[in-house]
């Protein structure tokens, strides 16, 4: 195993992480969607939003090291 194959691993494991992460901010935002109060949802959707942009960074990042892994690894 080269430290290529350890950037694409890695970046692979990144990746997964934060779709699990986009995942987990659909499922409660839907949640704060089917409360009827106003003020709990705008809390929810808060956190939601800041774990959201973090999650599609990671994303990004991971297919990023994916990327590099494969290139410089041929």
């Amino acid at each position: 195993m080269t430290i290529w194959d350890g950037l694409i691993w890695g970046g692979t494991a990144l990746t997964v992480v934060g779709l699990a992460a986009l995942c987990w901010c659909i499922v409660t935002a839907a949640r704060a969607k089917r409360q009827n109060d106003d003020e709990a949802m705008r809390l929810v959707m808060r956190k939601v939003v800041a774990v959201n942009m973090a999650a599609l960074a990671a994303s990004v990042f991971g297919l990023m090291f994916v990327i590099l892994g494969i290139m410089l690894g041929n």
